[in-house]
Parts: structure tokens; C-alpha cells; sequence
């Protein structure tokens, strides 16, 4: 449990907070301290007064996420209704909040006449999440979108990063550990609504007919390896509706796991394991995790 003085804020703090019900798999332990700012001065006045041992790590929707039993150690920051505003800046181009959804982003496209963001619609998780991940669906690429965004650093600073800095590749950035994407700039072209709303309907319906989403999951659990596709690889090597504990591979799309039955964390991330060693058992390729775990076991 984090013991250095809580610097005074403008947002809310809680101490001790639970973040099972803040993660999509609905497992997992609590945060020493986890904060809402209410803006980005706040953010920043906070970082700045906070012991610079103390770790810190952003918290969206949870979609990409295992929250692990024993709970996180230092501050984890949550961008609330202050960050989820979106705004055309210009014909193509949308300013959005860090805490911003990847529907109300495309949403806010389609309404514009912007096309080139549909993509965002079938990303479950906010700005800040799919900027640091280079967030990617359906043919298209944070990367192939973003302009620049607004980080705030560990020590508070505020910068403004253009996409080249981020030095994206595969579902990876180079932003710093323990900054907070606070907003970012996306680019698209010109397009007609309602051509942009079939097409967001495609990814949708496509959405719903081959993932778990009514599911407790996390979203993809692995990276597509080069040359293959991970669901094939799980698959192929038996791992269709395998269960450790509470936690199951989707029997509907087996690069997802899920919450079947009060899993635990380490159930999930077990099972995650034991899906990769059986992969490499049958085909030789090492799966890496696309889910972020954190904190951690008990």
C-alpha cells in the first residue's frame, strides 16, 4: 500500500479502490490510489507533487486488460466525462479526448463526413488505450490516422507527440512508462455519411457474429504471429472451450477468453499459459500476449 502523503486535487481519489468492476473480465484486485482528474492541470499538478517512486499507470475502458488478484501498487489514473469530448478541428480532422470511445470517435466521424475512421467502431476502449497501443481492426491502424496527441508526463510535463515519435509498430508504441495520453488528433478524408455508417454497420455485424461480446472477456488475448493468424493457432492445437477454474476459451472465437464462472485472474492468465505452451506444443509458435497484465498476484 502506497504511504507517501496523497498530493491535494481538484478531481476524486480513492483509496483502496476495487477495479474488478472497472475491467471488462470483472476479476482482479484494487488499486493503492486511483484518480479521476478533473482536467489536465489537474493531472499535471498532481504528477508533479507525487513521489516520483510511486508507479503509475492509465486505466480505460479495461477491454485489453488483466488486473491481476493482489491489486496494483501506486496510482492508477482514469480519464472521465472531462476527457471524452470530440470536435471537428478542421473538413477531416477530429479532436479527441484521451477518455473518448472508439464509437463516439467514429460516431463523430460519420456525422462530419469523415471516412477512414470506421475501423475505431469495433475497438472497445478509449483514445488514450488505442493511441499507446496502436489500437488496429478491420484493415486499419492507429498509426494510419493519428496526426499527434497530448501526453502528460510522469513528472507532469505536457507534450505534444507527432505519430513519428511514437515509433508505432505491432500493437506497440514508445510512449513513456507512466505517461497519459490526454488527447489526440486523427486525420481522415473526406466521405459521405451514410457510405461511412455501412460500413461501420459491416464491422459491427462482423463483430457480432464471430466474437464472444456479450461475454465477461478481455478482448484478442494474443498477437497475430507473422504469416498466421492466432485463432487458427489455438484451434489447431485442441484449445476450443479449454477451462482452468472460471475461465474458458471462447468456444466462438478461440483468440478470446472468458469469465465463465467467477474466474479469478490467475485463472485467466493461467489459462492464457497454458494456451501457449499448448500452441507451441503443436505448431512451435510462441504466442505473445496482446492483453496488458498488471499488478500484482496474491
Amino acid at each position: 500500500m502506497t504511504t507517501q502523503p496523497v498530493p491535494h486535487v481538484e478531481g476524486r481519489l480513492t483509496q483502496d479502490a476495487p477495479l474488478a468492476p472497472l475491467v471488462w473480465f470483472k476479476s482482479g484486485g484494487s488499486a493503492d490510489i486511483l484518480f479521476e482528474p478533473k482536467d489536465v492541470a489537474d493531472l499535471q499538478s498532481f504528477l508533479r507533487q507525487l513521489d516520483p517512486a510511486t508507479p503509475v499507470m492509465a486505466l480505460g475502458l479495461g477491454s485489453n486488460l488483466i488486473i491481476r488478484d493482489g491489486g496494483v501498487r501506486g496510482v492508477v489514473v482514469r480519464l472521465g466525462k472531462a476527457f471524452a469530448k470530440v470536435a471537428c478541428i478542421d473538413p477531416v480532422t477530429l479532436a479527441c479526448g484521451g477518455g473518448a470511445s472508439g464509437i463516439l470517435v467514429s460516431s463523430t466521424a460519420r456525422d462530419k463526413g469523415i471516412a477512414g475512421l470506421e475501423f475505431l467502431r469495433s475497438i472497445p476502449g478509449t483514445v488514450g488505450g488505442f493511441v499507446r497501443m496502436n489500437g488496429g481492426a478491420y484493415g486499419g491502424e492507429v498509426k494510419d490516422i493519428l496526426r499527434d496527441c497530448d501526453v502528460v508526463l510522469r513528472d507532469g510535463t505536457l507534450v505534444t507527440l507527432s505519430v513519428e515519435e511514437l515509433h508505432y509498430s505491432y500493437r506497440h508504441s514508445e510512449l513513456p512508462d507512466g505517461s497519459i495520453v490526454v488527447a489526440a488528433r486523427f486525420q481522415g478524408r473526406p466521405g459521405e455519411p451514410e457510405a461511412i455508417q455501412a460500413e461501420m454497420d459491416r464491422i459491427s455485424a462482423s463483430r457480432e457474429a464471430s466474437q464472444p461480446l456479450r461475454s465477461k472477456t478481455g478482448g484478442s488475448t494474443f498477437k497475430n504471429p507473422d504469416g498466421h493468424k492466432a485463432w487458427q493457432l489455438v484451434d489447431a492445437a485442441g484449445c476450443r472451450g479449454l477451462q482452468i477454474g472460471g475461465a474458458q476459451v471462447s468456444e466462438k472465437h478461440t483468440n478470446f477468453l472468458i469469465n465463465a464462472d467467477d474466474a479469478t485472474s490467475a485463472d485467466i492468465e493461467a489459462l492464457g499459459e497454458e494456451v501457449r505452451a499448448r500452441v507451441m506444443a503443436h505448431s512451435g509458435v510462441d504466442l505473445i500476449w496482446e492483453i496488458q497484465r498488471v499488478g500484482e498476484t496474491k
